[in-house]
């Protein structure tokens, strides 16, 4: 689908952003970049609709180079999604998803109906919605009005560049909920970048790990946290933490199998790691007594809270 071969990006200063990189992202995949600041994670997104223009090497959507794209057709393929929502304050909802159609000179009528469509399909009732104007909407509101607008003229690709960081984290939490669950309806290829590991490994079909502009490491979050590449990786992950077991242990909800699959409280993170990449849950037992259960969420969560490095969008 989307396809890097030996991209760079050198900026006027000299700094080299992106160093020869290759990768490939497959349709229908939800792929996340992650890394610090600075290891050029947004500038490899913004080359894909040439808001940052590559240096060397080529990308290519669906076997045609971005650069053989008429740059307005480009863009209108690919929706965007911002950190910083910018709808236009002036402009009510419905005028705000509908701007590309219109300028693919859509139908009126085909315009509402994908507008009521899009609206009802994050849970606001288009009837209310799609006369108000921005300012009447709460945060987590306008960025489902961000996320839906990108939709609009159903395009195949959706870049997001940190999308809900600025979100609180009830929000946050609420709406990476919904996208997935749209995901699974619409099966676009997705291309994320973020900052928050929590966030990468709830989303991510794989995860991009890079570092000083090149990939440090490529793979699911199971074979990420499974197989980390290296010490960067596993600081990134939080995999040097201080390991406590109870600070994974959820209340047990007993099903049939459980007790064929445990852990005592005495099991390193990584023999844990290793059992919940074959169960989703163990049960935790001391001296034969259930005292809790773990999931890969609860593990995810942990490895995720209070990571060592973060990153931010300055890329």
């Amino acid at each position: 689908m989307i396809r890097f071969d030996n991209v760079s990006k050198r900026y006027d200063n000299g700094r080299l952003a992106v160093k020869s990189l290759n990768l490939e992202i497959g349709k229908g995949e939800f792929f996340v970049i992650i890394g610090p600041s600075g290891c050029g994670k947004t500038t490899l997104l913004k080359m894909i609709n040439r808001l940052i223009h590559l240096t060397d090497g080529t990308i290519t959507i669906e076997g045609k180079r971005i650069s053989d794209y008429n740059l307005h057709e480009l863009r209108w393929n690919i929706g965007y999604v911002l950190q910083q929502i910018a709808l236009f304050p002036h402009m009510t909802i419905e005028e705000n998803i509908a701007i590309v159609p219109e300028l693919k000179k859509w139908k009126p009528e085909q315009i509402q109906h994908r507008v009521r469509e899009l609206l009802n399909m994050v849970g606001l009732d288009a009837d209310i919605y799609r006369h108000r104007k921005p300012k009447e909407l709460s945060g987590g509101e306008q960025q489902r009005v961000g996320v839906i607008r990108a939709l609009a003229a159903d395009p195949e690709v959706i870049l997001m560049d940190e999308p809900f960081s600025a979100l609180d984290p009830i929000s946050r939490a609420k709406l990476q909920d919904d996208l997935l669950e749209l995901q699974r309806t619409i099966r676009k290829t997705i291309v994320f970048v973020s900052h928050d590991m929590q966030e990468a490994l709830k989303l991510g079909d794989r995860i991009c790990v890079m570092k000083d502009g090149e990939i440090v490491q490529l793979g699911t979050p199971q074979e990420i946290i499974q197989h980390p590449a290296n010490d960067f990786v596993r600081e990134f992950m939080g995999l040097t933490k201080d390991f406590d077991i109870q600070q994974v242990i959820r209340p047990a909800v007993m099903k049939e199998g459980n007790l064929q699959q445990s852990v005592s409280g005495h099991d390193s993170l990584q023999s844990i790691l290793s059992k919940l990449a074959q169960h989703d849950c163990l049960t935790v037992l001391e001296e034969n007594a259930v005292v809790g259960m773990i999931t890969r969420e609860s593990v995810i969560q942990f490895l995720a809270n209070d990571s060592v490095v973060r990153g931010d969008s300055h890329d």
